[in-house]
């Protein structure tokens, strides 16, 4: 009897030792509720993270890109295609310049500045540019693919020649649009980028010219070439695509823009000799502060696209 209640006994789980886990771990405190002023520090700073994330998203996405938008030299353009298509209708290039003037000042204008018209698309010269680029020979003309807007493709393009083939080129495209205008002059509205590189579309698998990603940087090179040749009475900006950091176009290539389109109104052909100076307007106070924005973080982009050029480079 004596030995059937020790094993009893010792049969018996032992709730209370202190090697049971569950006793272990409320020992140790593994399960023990926060202290309520650790508690009351944790909400409040949840709370106040909470409320920095809202109000930065609110800042950034829609106050700020409000405040930037900007037509106060040209309402027309505020409802008009910030981008231009692909014959795919991918989205293309964006609109970073434009021109107000008759056909003959802006052809006349274009050609002071050194940029040459573009030959047309055909066989022939299709050809040419391939012969150009392949065995390194000169072609100052060469066609540029079409790129669409306000349902037809570019009405007139330029380009200024790099080196001695059509692989490396300044180029841009234009679209004639009179309802873009004023007084009656017709405005010259276009997408000015450099072609770095050729190779096949990373989009379509087409072969393609590659831009350089600071396209703003061709923009202002055309507007200078025009400047220095004295073909400018005044120059503005407005809002084009916004800000963008990461913009693709329609062959997939990587583009960052300060998203501003640049105006110049031309010198007509009969006041050329007339011209009294470059008359550039101001950008409102918070265009101004967001200009310095962006080119404080530009030369961070720069060096990106530096080194990502030198990465497509190595074998």
């Amino acid at each position: 009897m004596w030995r059937g209640n020790h094993i009893h006994e010792a049969l018996r789980p032992n709730t209370m030792s202190p090697e049971n886990p569950l006793d272990a771990e409320t020992k140790h405190g593994s399960r023990r509720p926060l202290p309520k002023k650790v508690e009351r520090i944790l909400v409040r700073a949840v709370y106040v993270l909470s409320i920095l994330l809202f109000t930065w998203l609110i800042l950034a996405y829609v106050i700020l890109p409000l405040l930037w938008r900007h037509y106060e030299h040209h309402p027309a353009m505020e409802n008009a295609p910030k981008t231009t298509l692909t014959s795919q209708g991918i989205v293309g290039d964006p609109l970073n310049i434009g021109f107000f003037g008759t056909q003959a000042d802006f052809v006349r204008s274009m050609l002071d500045a050194g940029w040459s018209p573009a030959d047309p698309v055909t066989w022939k010269t299709s050809l040419h540019i391939a012969e150009s680029v392949l065995l390194n020979r000169a072609y100052p003309d060469a066609p540029v693919s079409d790129l669409f807007l306000f349902g037809r493709k570019q009405d007139m393009a330029f380009e200024k020649a790099i080196g001695g083939n059509a692989r490396h080129r300044n180029h841009a495209r234009f679209w004639k649009s009179a309802d873009l205008g004023r007084d009656g002059i017709p405005l010259w509205v276009g997408s000015a980028t450099f072609d770095r590189s050729v190779g096949l579309s990373h989009r379509t698998g087409q072969i393609t010219h590659h831009i350089a990603p600071d396209i703003d940087a061709e923009r202002d090179s055309l507007i200078r070439d025009l400047v220095k040749a004295k073909r400018v009475a005044q120059l503005f900006k407005v809002t084009g695509v916004g800000t963008t950091l990461n913009g693709h176009n329609g062959g997939g290539d990587w583009y960052y823009t300060d998203g501003e389109v640049e105006l110049a109104v031309l010198v007509a052909e009969n006041k050329a000799g007339a011209a009294t100076g470059l008359i550039p307007l101001i950008n409102p106070i918070a265009v101004q502060f967001k200009d310095q924005l962006w080119n404080a973080i530009r030369p961070v982009l720069e060096t990106i696209a530096s080194d990502s050029k030198e990465q497509e480079m190595k074998p």
